[in-house]
């Protein structure tokens, strides 16, 4: 059986502070997976207005241009950028790029049941990155779980859990 360990980033930098301490002990990049609000997409107009920009990214075949939270797109395998209908632009990095892809019109809400996460405790999750947090997944072994929600509070996440998968 399989978990999902959740937690919630104030900063980028503690996101990829973590991030590099799951890889030196032992998680994969096959298990990471992180969201965030893509703040250098919208570009503000003078009028109010904002346009978004995604010449050559592609969620799916996992590229990115620009410089997109700083260390994490160079950090992680599969970032891409989308939009998401009242959420705007994000970066997904991970398993969970592909999941998203298809996800849309669910939102990353609806992404994450795949992940065994309840609905509502998706939308919570949703609502944070619309805020600006990163989100960071850990897809694991049940026997490993404790060890990732032990390394995520470690580097300050908000609101760490497992779920079942």
């Amino acid at each position: 059986m399989s978990k999902t360990v959740v937690g919630l980033f104030s900063s980028a930098d503690r996101a990829e502070n973590c991030i590099n301490s799951l890889r030196e002990r032992g998680f994969g990049d096959n298990e990471i997976s992180l969201v965030a609000k893509d703040e250098n997409r919208e570009a503000d107009q003078g009028d109010g207005s904002t346009t978004m920009s995604y010449d050559n990214q592609n969620l799916g075949d996992g590229t990115a241009t620009g410089g997109v939270l700083g260390g994490l797109a160079g950090l992680m395998a599969g970032v891409g950028a989308l939009v998401i209908p009242g959420l705007g632009p994000i970066i997904a990095a991970g398993p969970i790029a592909g999941v998203l892809t298809g996800a849309v019109t669910g939102g990353v809400a609806g992404g994450l049941i795949d992940y065994g996460i309840p609905e509502q405790r998706g939308e919570y999750y949703e609502s944070r990155v619309k805020e600006g947090d990163v989100l960071l997944l850990i897809e694991t072994r049940s026997e490993k779980a404790d060890e990732a929600e032990s390394i995520i509070s470690e580097y300050g996440a908000d609101n760490v859990e497992a779920h079942s998968k």
